[in-house]
């Protein structure tokens, strides 16, 4: 999501920024009954760790470490858990990218020191947490009215391990679509039409980039098709099943061609001058957003948060969505409880209770991170949802289809770590001015040594 970010810098994960993996065929079954069972008892239950400061006292304090925006404090989920709950107070700490977020977590991890009661996994680490990390971690299996079937079968496994033990429960999924500027398209002289656009660059991404070589032709000053080389990227490999592993567990990054030819296409887009030269999530990106510096990006549902959240109220409206070229998911996360926290007991259900079908159409109603619970699929929250920034685009309906027909993908221990490389140590390169060729060199290099430590 992460979004979220990504809420997350959901490059190789949420997301993403991997705030962000691959679905199966959409069930649309409704299960209303969990949410209110995870509610029944808590507010009689003190916890270990109460605080006796300020309005605090007396109240169990439950901490939230989280990478990026992932929207609960904004959606008002915070506020309405300790209303239910009266003895709970809630609190969290953000860091932006998960590439600095996720080393702190694992040291903590080792540690046994430093934990928040609820620890966020990004998509692109879960499956080196659940192989390294799940002795340290409770089974959230086992929290107040979880069951496995309220989530998507793919998503439950990537978090589950051999002997069974389920060390997150999924917060979001990232199925992708395309953002766009429709003033600024109109003054390139393209369509705006989102029906119109998806048919133009319909099964292929680089019928994508020759809609962005049109567009650059009469851009309005100043601006760019896309907003950068990493955020493409990310989306193209999304749409592949297979990326950096084999379903072997084997790295395959180098020798995989839809990896270099996706890398390819990106530096070759960047090199023409398609996408701006900005690395997703930072300051001078966010700054970018507000200053309608990009006429379109690669849109996972939590990206609608991000475009809120640092786009000036003027271009409220201005954007619409369309179908991408491909099916895929950019992002996701998690939700783990410690065993080392303070509160394991308060954690869990408040874990469940965030990742509750009916908590996440709240969430994706106004933050827009798109369920992992299928059973939301079916709420008004989803069918009926809009966005202030894209207008009356049928949001809900274009990301669910587009989950639908995601590829489940293989993930690897260090997804994020190749993923984020080949933004870091080669796309960004060819911003600066190196030949595409010499950024994969570089790059290789790079991950290669990363992945011998």
């Amino acid at each position: 999501m992460r979004g979220r970010t990504l809420p997350h810098s959901r490059l190789g994960s949420r997301g993403g920024n991997t705030r962000r993996t691959a679905r199966r065929t959409v069930v649309l079954a409704v299960t209303a009954a969990m949410g209110a069972g995870l509610l029944a008892g808590c507010a009689d239950d003190g916890g270990s760790d109460s605080s006796s400061s300020g309005d605090n006292k007396g109240k169990t304090v439950v901490k939230l470490g989280l990478f990026g925006a992932f929207g609960y404090k904004e959606a008002g989920l915070y506020a309405e858990y300790e209303k239910l709950n009266p003895k709970i107070k809630i609190e969290e700490t953000v860091t932006q990218r998960n590439e600095n977020y996720y080393p702190a977590l694992v040291n903590h991890l080792t540690t046994g020191a430093g934990l928040m009661d609820i620890q966020a996994v990004e998509v692109g680490n879960i499956n080196e947490v659940v192989n390294t990390q799940a002795d340290k971690l409770e089974d959230v299996s086992k929290a107040p009215g979880v069951k496995s079937s309220e989530w998507l079968d793919w998503k439950w496994q990537q978090a589950t391990t051999k002997d069974g033990q389920t060390i997150g429960l999924g917060t979001d999924v990232g199925p992708v679509a395309i953002c766009y500027r429709k003033d600024l398209f109109k003054e390139a002289g393209l369509p705006t039409d989102r029906e119109e656009l998806a048919k133009r660059w319909a099964g292929d991404w680089k019928k994508l980039i020759d809609v962005g070589e049109e567009y650059q032709k009469n851009a309005p000053e100043g601006t760019t098709f896309m907003d950068s080389p990493g955020g493409l990227m990310s989306a193209i490999l999304g749409s592949e099943k297979v990326r950096f592993y084999d379903e072997s567990g084997e790295v395959i990054y180098k020798s995989n061609p839809v990896v270099k030819e996706s890398f390819m296409m990106t530096a070759k887009a960047a090199e023409d001058g398609l996408v701006g030269s900005l690395a997703q999530f930072q300051p001078d990106w966010n700054t970018s957003i507000a200053n309608s510096k990009f006429a379109a990006i690669a849109c996972p549902p939590w990206m609608l948060g991000t475009l809120k959240e640092h786009s000036k109220p003027e271009s409220k409206g201005k954007w619409d969505v369309a179908v991408a070229p491909k099916s895929g998911n950019w992002g996701g996360a998690f939700l783990s409880v410690p065993k080392a926290g303070k509160n394991t007991k308060e954690a869990l259900k408040l874990a469940a209770w965030l990742t509750a079908p009916e908590q996440q159409a709240k969430l994706f109603k106004v933050q827009g991170n798109f369920p992992s619970a299928p059973g939301a699929y079916t709420t008004p929250e989803v069918t009926g949802a809009t966005n202030e920034m894209t207008g009356d685009a049928p949001v809900g309906t274009i990301f669910a289809e587009a989950a639908k027909t995601t590829p489940v993908q293989v993930i690897g221990p260090k997804d994020q770590i190749i993923g984020s490389s080949l933004n870091d140590n080669g796309l960004v390169l060819v911003t600066k001015g190196k030949s595409p060729a010499d950024a994969w060199e570089t790059a290789t290099k790079t991950i290669d040594n990363k992945l011998e430590k």
